[in-house]
């Protein structure tokens, strides 16, 4: 089989090697080669083309590695040059909606289109970064970078666009995450009270996430009145310390928001389920 590679950043090179390795016969592809990629292709023995073109008709696989930016113009560039059947396999960060229009136009060459999204570090784990990989092709595509040693989890049923939607989703809840630990661990460390803080959240361990973050969607429809006045007062603690939160004027901003559409549009229900919560919140989001 063979696999062409479109970008020799870090991404692109990191599947090279265990590729060739795994018995593919591979083809470069990268318009200003860095040292580390014209090192990469001297061991590999290969040439780097600068651009697409004839030389891709014999490849079955395109892992298209380039920035995010560009993703969709290169595949509609690829897309006529590729044999019938092929498949593009789309490693970028581009949005949904470009990855989306993307298998598209893949489609309208009767070109494959994988959506695939690198769900860690590259730089730590190489070609065992977990991928997560959704559209036409994406079955085939596990086997493909698994024999390479690689690892894919497949959505099932999933369509392009899929993938990139749920490394986004990932992000807003790790990032968020990440910003409010920092302010949280911050203060907890200046008060001297940062192992005692751990045996507090502790009930939260003994929690499956799906359920924490499910009772605390379904609940803040019904007190997110009384839960804007209390981060308010967090923010006041935090700023006493010389701790000014970035986080939280956004969590009171959200409670608020919520307070406000519960007086124009009360909730029905004492206790929602989570889909009542969720199917409440969009119905004000932008009523309120």
């Amino acid at each position: 089989m063979h696999i062409a590679i479109i970008g020799l950043g870090e991404v692109g090179r990191c599947y090279a090697a265990p590729l060739q390795a795994a018995g593919f016969e591979l083809s470069l592809c990268e318009a200003r080669p860095s040292p580390a990629a014209t090192a990469l292709a001297s061991s590999l023995g290969l040439p780097i083309h600068d651009k697409p073109g004839p030389w891709l008709a014999g490849a079955q696989w395109v892992l298209s590695c380039v920035t995010g930016a560009v993703a969709l113009e290169v595949v509609k560039g690829l897309a006529p040059l590729l044999a019938r059947g092929a498949v593009i396999a789309d490693l970028t960060t581009a949005s949904p909606q470009a990855k989306r229009d993307a298998a598209l136009a893949a489609s309208g060459h009767d070109v494959g289109y994988v959506d695939t999204a690198i769900m860690g570090a590259i730089s730590l784990n190489l070609v065992r970064t977990p991928l997560l990989a959704s559209g036409k092709g994406a079955e085939e595509f596990k086997g493909l970078i698994e024999r390479a040693g690689g690892r894919v989890q497949v959505i099932a049923g999933g369509a392009a666009g899929d993938a990139i939607s749920l490394k986004i989703l990932r992000s807003v809840f790790t990032k968020g995450m990440e910003a409010l630990c920092v302010e949280l661990l911050m203060s907890a460390e200046k008060q001297g009270v940062r192992e005692q803080l751990y045996e507090q959240l502790s009930d939260i361990d003994q929690t499956p996430l799906r359920s924490f973050i499910d009772m605390l969607v379904r609940t803040h429809v019904i007190h997110a009145g009384r839960r804007a006045h209390e981060v308010h007062d967090a923010q006041s603690e935090l700023a006493s310390q010389g701790l000014a939160s970035v986080v939280l004027p956004g969590v009171e901003q959200r409670f608020r928001i919520t307070a406000s559409a519960l007086k124009k549009h009360p909730l029905a229900l004492a206790e929602p389920s989570i889909d009542q919560a969720l199917q409440w919140l969009a119905s004000t989001a932008d009523q309120a």
